[in-house]
């Protein structure tokens, strides 16, 4: 295995992973069953102590 080859395959790797955990992160915060959770944090700035 050279350079060029274990390159190209961390390159693949690391794009696949990250292509992997954007879609769980999207996946999370869309799931209708959070949507509750996001809109009260949401509004956490407007609240008065």
């Amino acid at each position: 295995m050279n350079y060029e080859t274990a390159a190209a395959f961390a390159q693949t790797g690391g794009l696949i992973y990250f292509v992997v955990l954007f879609a769980a992160v999207i996946a999370f915060v869309l799931w209708p069953r959070n949507a509750e959770r996001f809109r009260e944090a949401a509004k956490i700035p407007l609240k008065e102590d």
